[in-house]
């Protein structure tokens, strides 16, 4: 198991490495300034994180409440994942739309974009951190 030092190491790289891919290329892909997209990734992966969080925390209340168990099948994951993705995408758009003065269709479209670069270059970056950085600390005993 990962030290929690190890842990904020591996937050902090994941989004320093995935703003340096994300600003040029969107910058590129979306035909938008670099300061702009900049400010678009910068908000958005701040957002997400702060609602990760508070997400997380209310679907497990939930979850306690409706069935006495945080205990998620992989059913209760691809809804969990579908929910979060969904109010994430709800929280974006307008203020995409807004900063970048597009249409909510085009910010929709923009955002399917960044989330799929995002579940891309999440599931290649925790391969490559983990061949680079393995785990090297003791599992923890229940």
């Amino acid at each position: 198991m990962r030290t929690f030092r190890e842990r904020v190491v591996h937050a902090l790289l994941f989004e320093a490495v995935a703003l340096a891919i994300f600003i040029p290329g969107s910058a590129l892909v979306f035909n938008q300034p670099m300061q702009h997209m900049g400010v678009i990734g910068v908000v958005s992966a701040t957002i997400a994180t702060l609602w990760n969080f508070v997400f997380n925390l209310g679907f497990d209340r939930a979850m306690l409440r409706l069935r006495g168990s945080i205990q998620k099948t992989l059913a209760i994951r691809v809804a969990h994942t579908f929910l979060f993705e969904a109010g994430l995408v709800v929280m974006l758009i307008p203020m995409i739309a807004w900063y970048l003065g597009i249409g909510l269709w085009e910010a929709l479209l923009m955002d399917v974009a960044i989330v799929i670069f995002y579940l891309v270059y999440g599931f290649l970056f925790n391969i490559a951190y983990d061949r680079v950085f393995p785990v090297t600390t003791t599992p923890l005993t229940p």
